[in-house]
């Protein structure tokens, strides 16, 4: 039955060619638009990382909740047990402390809310790659009282690489406190709120700043991004009982988690809507082809075929159809990436950024597996209704369309 069920289905090439194109052309455009929209979760999660967040980060507990409110209490007095503990574990690459605050920004004339950080400069360096300096420089280890700040602090206090900057913050003891920097760079990241507040001092000046030698927070960063719940999973057992959270980037990232679960529901609508497009398109010419088969049907079952097996007979060449076309539309997607990402797509700045990105297609092994199954089982499910009209056929009116 499957040497003659591969047989039919190229009896009528035109008719064949119509059906594989239609099917070739919905399972590449699963590939295409999955790829890009992996691309999208990829390019976002690593300029999360690596603009903002680190890998993993490690607070005393309850930091995250009531922190904002008072970070003084939350302040990591030994922050070299947990940078010692950390830097053993496999697949990490670098760890860093931070030392976070928030206050006033003055440029002589006018004053700006802002949030800042005091960073490690060169270990920073090495995180950051996501951020841009679209004037000046990164912090360096040298920069005893440099400031880098987003582009937003940049235009509203109108400064540039070389203005003075006046920092002014509460301390651990509620006293004021203030320092001049002088400003070495203006950074752009993927987030403009991000940019419309942020600074970044080196640590030492953060601590006398605030009047303490602690820091508020451990950030690490690894080798392999997918590398990081394992990575979490070892921190949470070196340190437990040590009054400390370890929290992944993922559960930090808020902005990333929503986009994310938007784009996946996005990518399952179209992933439907292709999957019932082929199968009407499939179904029309499995219509067209039992009808004009009639004849045989009835020829076949006059000489002792069950109509079970008539039935398997057109769900199978339907199916072999669907499985020839998904592995012919697998290779025209794969072949569409390549191109696509060989040119380069150049985007606009996603909705709460400044920067615009060049997007790939991305190879998912995934996507090609689901958009396979997709072309495959579309046409299966094109053939079940004609299959079943075709076997419930009468032998004497089936016989009739061979005069």
């Amino acid at each position: 039955m499957l040497k003659l069920a591969f047989r039919n289905i190229f009896r009528n090439r035109l008719r064949t060619g119509l059906t594989l194109g239609a099917i070739v052309c919905g399972v590449a455009a699963i590939i295409v638009s999955g790829g890009f929209v992996e691309d999208v979760f990829v390019q976002l999660r690593e300029s999360t990382i690596h603009a903002q967040l680190g890998h993993v980060q490690v607070v005393r507990e309850g930091y995250f909740e009531a922190g904002s409110r008072e970070p003084s209490r939350y302040l990591m007095q030994d922050p070299q047990t947990v940078t010692r503990a950390l830097a053993r574990l496999p697949q990490v690459q670098d760890v860093m402390t931070r030392l976070n605050f928030s206050g006033l920004a003055n440029n002589g004339r006018a004053d700006l809310a802002i949030v800042g950080e005091g960073v490690e400069p060169g270990k920073e360096a090495r995180l950051g790659s996501a951020l841009s300096f679209v004037a000046g420089r990164n912090l360096r280890d040298d920069d005893t009282f440099g400031v880098v700040v987003g582009e937003g602090v940049a235009q509203a206090l109108k400064l540039e690489p070389g203005s003075p900057l006046n920092l002014t913050v509460n301390t651990a003891d509620g006293a004021l406190n203030s320092l001049e920097f002088e400003v070495v760079g203006v950074f752009r990241s993927f987030s403009r709120d991000y940019d419309d507040r942020a600074v970044r001092i080196p640590q030492p000046a953060a601590q006398e700043l605030l009047f303490t030698p602690a820091v508020h927070s451990v950030v690490v960063l690894l080798g392999d991004t997918a590398a990081t719940d394992g990575v979490v999973a070892a921190a949470r057992r070196a340190l437990a009982g040590s009054g400390y959270e370890v929290k992944p980037w993922h559960e930090l990232a808020d902005f990333y988690e929503k986009t994310v679960a938007l784009y996946r529901r996005q990518f399952g609508a179209l992933q439907f809507i292709v999957m019932l497009m082929l199968v009407m398109s499939v179904a029309s010419t499995v219509n067209m082809v039992v009808h004009e088969r009639t004849g045989e049907f009835g020829t076949l079952l006059a000489l002792g075929l069950r109509r079970r097996q008539v039935f398997q007979m057109v769900l199978l060449e339907n199916t072999l159809l669907g499985v020839i076309g998904a592995a012919l539309g697998v290779g025209v997607g794969v072949a569409l990436a390549w191109l696509l990402s060989a040119a380069g797509l150049d985007m606009p700045p996603p909705p709460g950024s400044n920067s615009g990105y060049t997007a790939t297609i991305r190879i998912v092994p995934g996507v090609l597996a689901a958009a396979a199954i997709t072309g495959a089982l579309a046409a299966t499910l094109a053939a079940l209704l004609p299959g079943r009209r075709a076997a419930k056929l009468p032998v004497v009116d089936a016989l009739r369309h061979n005069v």
